[in-house]
């Protein structure tokens, strides 16, 4: 199917993605219009192994190899200089190319067997909660896509860190996720930030997820710092982790009873599926520790509480 310029849904270890061919402009034109999503948004194109990298970039710093060597297959993408055969349509007619190798073995099995990279964002409509079950991948793109495999539930259930790693050394991140910042700066030092007011909607994104509103379920979502101050608790679901006072709430989501962020991201999106099909009104949520994993996740809640 992917050969033959078909949309499949497939399991990664971060979240389940819509694939086509990567080289086929008319397949990828088919993941846009099937996601409803806007053409400036760029795409990550998936290999199944490092010796591919040189066909499709034109170069790799010394930052970017280092991250290569620790972190693939990985949940951590790299935006690289991209050569000429990778279709301007995957990245958004920038000169720079989304790339990672999923640690799921099913996917790159699927990679090696189909001979070519896979473009593939998140199999779900444009800005709605990610997929980490096939069933979430149908819940919102039955009919409109080809076929979805079954692997289960994702691992990590947060997408994949982005980092820009241009030819002049430097790395900057611009979607945390899946892979913490920590662990990046183990590697190769300090990461730049991305300044948040200099990315616009309404223009080609430097990488994937940088929309201001994104993942969001179709009920509002309120961050608060305390869930003391919320009234009107029967009307509202809270997403929490850890020992939290929620008896009043109407719905409650505890992502990690223990606390644990592996955990709590695992369970994240899943939790917004559950509470956006429940007869609330609105959605209450606190942050999370802004390390490891909940600097991803705080960043998901941020973008899907935006209006």
């Amino acid at each position: 199917m992917i050969q033959d310029g078909k949309l499949v849904a497939f399991a990664t270890e971060t979240v389940y993605g819509l694939g086509a061919n990567a080289l086929n402009p008319v397949a990828v034109a088919k993941i846009f219009e099937a996601k409803e999503r806007p053409h400036f948004d760029p795409l990550i194109v998936h290999l199944c192994d490092q010796s591919q990298l040189e066909e499709f970039v034109e170069s790799v710093s010394e930052t970017a190899q280092a991250l290569v060597d620790h972190f693939w297959p990985g949940p951590l993408t790299l935006v690289l200089p991209k050569r000429d055969i990778i279709p301007d349509l995957v990245t958004s007619g920038l000169p720079n190319v989304a790339i990672r190798i999923p640690e799921r073995d099913s996917a790159r099995e699927l990679i090696q067997k189909a001979g070519v990279p896979i473009a593939a964002p998140s199999a779900n409509r444009f800005g709605s909660v990610s997929p980490t079950t096939a069933e979430h991948v149908l819940d919102g793109l039955e009919g409109r896509i080809d076929a979805v495999l079954d692997d289960g539930a994702c691992d990590i259930g947060v997408e994949s860190t982005v980092l820009a790693c241009p030819a002049d050394g430097t790395a900057t991140l611009l979607r945390p996720g899946g892979l913490s910042l920590e662990e990046i700066e183990k590697v190769i030092g300090k990461v730049n930030q991305l300044d948040p007011h200099e990315n616009r909607d309404d223009s080609p994104q430097a990488g994937p997820g940088m929309l201001s509103r994104h993942y969001a379920p179709s009920k509002p979502i309120q961050i608060v710092s305390s869930l003391q101050e919320i009234r009107d608790c029967n009307s509202k679901g809270a997403l929490v982790m850890g020992c939290q006072e929620t008896n009043h709430f109407a719905v409650v989501e505890n992502l990690s009873p223990s606390g644990s962020l592996v955990e709590a991201a695992a369970n994240f999106f899943a939790a917004l599926r559950r509470l956006e099909r429940t007869e609330i009104d609105s959605i209450v949520a606190m942050p999370f520790p802004n390390e490891g994993l909940g600097r991803a996740l705080n960043d998901r809640l941020k973008r899907a509480a935006a209006e």
